[in-house]
């Protein structure tokens, strides 16, 4: 008879868990319904909202224009070619900056 009494008891017990797991996968499966319809899409979003190619074009060149703009450069910037440094200005340059150079080293070692 003490076994059955103890065997009893774990039965009880078993039926206490499984009651709890049942209630768990409920809210697991709760949990899961909602999340699966966020993934359909928001309300406030049009779904297959397109632009067309010339439209696109016209946004680009309209935002192109309000950053140029507010940078203050207009078209005539981009149009005009960078200007350029000639082989000989350069070297002319670079001949003055090393003799100012050889002038504060023979400073330092006199």
């Amino acid at each position: 008879m003490a076994n059955l009494t103890g065997l009893a008891s774990i039965v009880s017990e078993l039926r206490a868990v499984r009651t709890n797991l049942v209630n768990e996968l409920r809210h697991v499966d709760a949990a899961l319904s909602v999340l699966g319809k966020l993934n359909r899409g928001s309300s406030h979003t049009k779904p297959g909202h397109t632009v067309s190619a010339s439209a696109r074009k016209r946004m680009s060149l309209a935002q192109k224009a309000r950053w140029a703009k507010r940078k203050g450069k207009d078209q005539a910037d981009k149009m005009r070619p960078k200007r350029t440094m000639s082989a000989s200005a350069r070297g002319k340059i670079a001949a003055a900056q090393r003799a100012r150079w050889a002038k504060v080293r023979a400073k330092k070692a006199a």
